[in-house]
């Protein structure tokens, strides 16, 4: 957002008077995981890209990305180690501002384990970690990190997933950040689902946020697989005043 010389004292101004709807730094990534790994010895790519047609004029920090308008995302490079271990990392995570300025966000890092054939399983599980390293405009921390749990059970059509991640800034137990994911789809066939899916960002583990100012966001997903790509897109609604009312994500991968 663009910002005359005279009314430059006005971002603080509106962060200070809005004690009651926390401003949180933008995302690259709105997935939820389901533990299904690479096949080893197979690498892949997944470009991520996230636009937010009507959300927050203010950055949620000094300096941060602006969501209103802006394309957030990152080309995920992944590759099979074995049945139970991918390794990743993300470069770059990128942003596309209302503008059209094109910012370089960090790198990531990411090691994923998992229950092999997760995908063939009616109970599944797994856990991905990951550590990144900031932009000044992305992230107040240079370095931050998550750890997401993978939680899935599966009856005929239906899959149901729960990924309670936690987010850090590597100061202090207390201070994880519980920001869950949820995953509800109907596969109607092996290529072709629905999905209804929730992200949540409750604050901070010693003292959550009040319900004004946690973000909740509902998205409807639909998820298309093809010989030589996957392809998910989806529109996100959001539930809270602290939340972009409106998100479209696409996500689209491809096996080498």
């Amino acid at each position: 957002m663009k910002i005359g010389r005279s009314a430059g004292w006005w971002p603080a101004v509106i962060l200070v008077c809005l004690p009651q709807q926390t401003l949180r730094a933008q995302t690259d990534e709105i997935q939820v995981y389901t533990g299904e790994v690479e096949t080893p010895g197979k690498a892949n790519l997944t470009v991520h890209a996230n636009y937010t047609p009507d959300g927050h004029r203010v950055a949620g920090f000094p300096g941060g990305v602006v969501p209103q308008g802006s394309v957030n995302g990152a080309f995920e490079w992944a590759y099979g180690v074995t049945e139970w271990f991918e390794a990743g990392t993300y470069l770059p995570v990128y942003t596309i501002t209302r503008d059209r300025k094109i910012e370089l966000d960090g790198v990531k890092l990411r090691a994923l384990f998992a229950v092999p054939h997760a995908g063939e399983r009616s109970f599944f599980y797994g856990v991905n970690f990951e550590l990144s390293f900031n932009a000044k405009h992305w992230d107040q921390s240079r370095q931050s990190g998550e750890i997401r749990p993978i939680i899935g059970t599966r009856s005929g059509p239906w899959d149901l997933i729960v990924n309670p991640i936690l987010d850090t800034s590597f100061d202090g137990i207390s201070r994880l950040d519980f920001a869950p994911s949820l995953r509800l789809a109907w596969n109607r066939s092996p290529s072709f689902a629905l999905a209804i899916e929730h992200y949540a960002d409750f604050g901070e583990l010693r003292h959550f946020d009040s319900r004004r100012v946690q973000e909740h966001n509902l998205f409807a997903v639909a998820d298309y697989a093809r010989a030589l790509f996957d392809l998910e897109a989806g529109i996100g609604f959001g539930l809270t005043g602290a939340s972009d009312n409106l998100v479209l994500k696409a996500i689209a991968s491809h096996t080498f």
